[in-house]
């Protein structure tokens, strides 16, 4: 029963012993053995490993009031807007939110920075390292901004800055910080199906593709709710008015000149939205059925009169040619031997043929064709 009335408590080198009496908190307690009389068991002591250095309790305010932890741990008091990042044995440990901590500093090394989380955004060189440690989802809003894009930063719906590719941090709580990323490479836009009539009042079915790029991303964001569906319409109303005012041979002799004045057009437009026309063009053009088919045989048509054309201007030079020919020979002689020569040796070629030459001449002797 004596035993009863005391209470032993063993506290390590590593250990510390936090002594309440009747709830009251009275002093820390070192290394060794301890005795109280307690025969009322009013006496609490709580023992705390200084290896996990963080002094984790619910009467913390009171332990620090006491000035027992002076020398002994680091107290953190955070105000509001103040955040602290600690480092345990020169490795990043995690980030603190405001209120009162304490770290024992007898066996481990605390080093401990506070910032200023009014800035809202968090610069650090060991970003990286602390963005991904613990706690830091729960204080820190994260964004990596991905290559060849651009992040355009607001806080609470104000612009702030237009950021580049990277990795970025935001305190919470403290503003609505929003990053919205554009991709800044080379981007089509592709029109497909667009049905237009033109002047003379026949319906086309187009499909035409516009290539662009963000060159200033606060407007691309800030001037339409949707930048890509905006220069949709814009390079749709261009076409049409382009091709409206045309009429379809005109339209189909120089497809060209409707896709230089869309791409003008469009491009003095856009230039509001933050974007650059990099070229517009018409892909595909697709007539009506019974359209199709009376364009083929106009085309058939004239195709059949310049070969029609063609072989008459054929017949023509030919006659023309056999005329000099004649002329040329009736003039002379010697020729006239000559083309009697060709003659006989394209019917030699051809079959079996027989001469018999005199004196006269090979023409004047011919007494045998077979």
């Amino acid at each position: 029963m004596t035993l009863k009335m005391f209470k032993i408590v063993k506290i390590r080198s590593y250990e510390m012993g936090l002594y309440f009496r009747d709830g009251e908190f009275k002093s820390l307690l070192g290394e060794g053995r301890y005795w109280f009389f307690d025969p009322l068991d009013k006496v609490r002591v709580e023992v705390v490993s200084q290896r996990a250095p963080w002094l984790a309790h619910d009467k913390l305010d009171v332990i620090v009031k006491s000035g027992a932890l002076k020398d002994r741990a680091v107290v953190l008091d955070l105000k509001d807007y103040q955040r602290a990042l600690v480092w345990i044995d020169g490795r990043f440990s995690h980030v603190l939110p405001p209120g009162l901590h304490a770290y024992w500093t007898g066996h481990r090394e605390v080093k401990v920075e506070v910032v200023d989380a009014r800035s809202v955004r968090f610069t650090h060189d060991e970003l990286p390292v602390i963005v991904r440690s613990p706690y830091a989802d729960r204080l820190l809003d994260v964004c990596l901004v991905e290559r060849n894009t651009a992040g355009v930063l607001f806080y609470d719906g104000r612009y702030v800055e237009t950021l580049a590719s990277g990795l970025y941090a935001f305190w919470r709580n403290t503003a609505d910080a929003k990053v919205v990323e554009l991709d800044l490479r080379e981007t089509m836009l592709d029109m497909a199906g667009q049905e237009i009539m033109t002047a003379d009042k026949v319906t086309l079915r187009m499909n035409a593709v516009v290539t662009y790029r963000v060159v200033d991303p606060r407007k691309a964001v800030s001037v339409a709710d949707d930048v890509r569906q905006a220069l949709y319409r814009e390079a749709q109303l261009a076409l049409r008015t382009a091709l409206t005012a045309r009429e379809l041979d005109q339209f189909l002799t120089d497809k060209d000149a409707v896709a230089r004045e869309m791409e003008e057009t469009v491009r003095r437009r856009v230039a509001a939205l933050g974007l650059e026309i990099v070229s517009a063009g018409i892909r595909d053009v697709i007539l009506p059925g019974d359209m199709k088919d009376l364009m083929n045989k106009v085309t058939e048509a004239k195709k059949a009169a310049e070969a029609n054309l063609i072989v008459r201007r054929e017949e023509t030079a030919a006659m023309r040619s056999q005329a000099n020919t004649a002329k040329l020979l009736e003039g002379n002689p010697t020729l006239m031997r000559l083309r009697e020569l060709e003659v006989l040796e394209k019917v030699a070629a051809g079959g079996k043929l027989n001469v018999v030459l005199g004196e006269k001449g090979l023409a004047e002797r011919v007494v045998n064709l077979l």
